[in-house]
């Protein structure tokens, strides 16, 4: 009742293989573009009108196709709510994190957006996997790494003290040593909002324990470099 359903017709029907090839090559990409825009219209009652043409396009052989559905995940996780969003974009979600950079990028620049509207032990599955965006198809790649600190401290609120002690700690030390200036001077503030959320939630004894780790590690480093990073973090 809500759109005609020649017109929905028309739109599922731009994920047919066929269509690319006659019609335009492109139209796969702009079928992914509007997608959120029809959800939203339909509504999430009707969600199963657009379910499988989602699933089509998320595993589309072209990596423009999913990365704009990455850029939109967050989006339409809105739109969808915890329990759909649980059963039908968590798995294509945990796809785009294994996927191309250019497809990973769109997920980590909205990762706190997604992650917040999970339950919470959902979200405590995903502490493992945010080590494995510090590794990139290509190192040269510094903006991914700089992206992946700026979203760790807005994520650092969705964590407990030991939850952050335990996976994110580990993550920003790496960040801070890294070869890109840009990311080690971003990684400075994620290491001070860590310490932050310890002393804010009176962890007192794990701030201790990261700043005698950041003495040892930075203050007393060979390198000048190190020396610095510690008097950036004090500063």
């Amino acid at each position: 009742d809500i759109i005609p359903q020649p017109l929905l017709d028309q739109y599922l029907s731009m994920t047919d293989p066929a269509r690319a090839q006659t019609v335009d090559t492109e139209i796969a990409k702009h079928c992914a573009y509007s997608l959120p825009g029809v959800a939203l219209t339909l509504g999430r009652q009707n969600w199963h009108c657009l379910k499988d043409t989602y699933e089509t396009l998320a595993s589309d052989v072209q990596w423009k196709v999913r990365r704009t559905l990455a850029f939109s995940i967050h989006e339409l996780a809105v739109i969808l709510g915890d329990q759909l969003t649980a059963a039908d974009l968590v798995p294509i979600f945990n796809g785009f994190l294994k996927d191309l950079d250019e497809v990973r990028i769109g997920v980590l620049k909205h990762l706190y957006d997604f992650l917040k509207l999970l339950h919470v032990d959902k979200r405590r599955e995903y502490l493992y996997q945010l080590q494995e965006f510090v590794v990139t198809d290509n190192s040269r790649n510094w903006r991914f790494r700089y992206e992946l600190a700026e979203q760790l401290i807005l994520i650092l609120e969705l964590y407990n003290p030991n939850d952050v002690y335990d996976y994110l700690r580990h993550i920003a030390l790496t960040l801070c040593s890294d070869k890109v200036s840009e990311v080690r001077w971003i990684s400075f503030k994620l290491v001070v909002a860590i310490l932050q959320k310890f002393y804010a939630n009176n962890a007192n004894a794990l701030g201790l324990n990261f700043i005698n780790e950041l003495v040892v590690r930075f203050r007393h480093c060979s390198k000048w470099v190190g020396r610095q990073a510690f008097a950036f973090i004090c500063q």
